[in-house]
């Protein structure tokens, strides 16, 4: 029997600004967006920033390169993963990410505990 669970999407987040370049008020939006996600009904259950794009190792095809495989002004900055009630009402609580120069991706997840 399966088990009723909460959707949960991935909120990944592009910025072309570094994150030491990013404003203290966006900093301080980023850390308060758990709370703004819950005021308006929805749950973060965990948040990650990446480092530098310049750190990055890809492998594609067996073969390593250095840095990202496709040249962007914008870079993958970080996730986080929340819980909302539908893709509607997860588009709605991406909204309040805070971007300088950017944008967010909203990826649907897979519970395999449900299949």
């Amino acid at each position: 029997m399966n088990q009723q669970t909460t959707p949960q999407y991935a909120v990944l987040i592009y910025e072309a600004v570094a994150p030491e370049n990013l404003p203290p008020d966006v900093m301080r939006a980023h850390l308060d967006l758990p709370a703004r996600v819950a005021e308006a009904g929805g749950r973060i259950v965990a948040g990650l920033g990446f480092q530098d794009p310049t750190t990055a190792t890809v492998i594609r095809s067996g073969l390593l390169t250095d840095g990202p495989f496709v040249e962007t002004k914008e870079a993958l900055a970080g996730v986080f993963i929340m819980e909302a009630r539908d893709l509607d009402h997860a588009l709605e609580l991406a909204r309040l990410t805070p971007i300088v120069e950017g944008g967010v991706e909203v990826r649907p997840l897979v519970d395999f505990q449900v299949l």
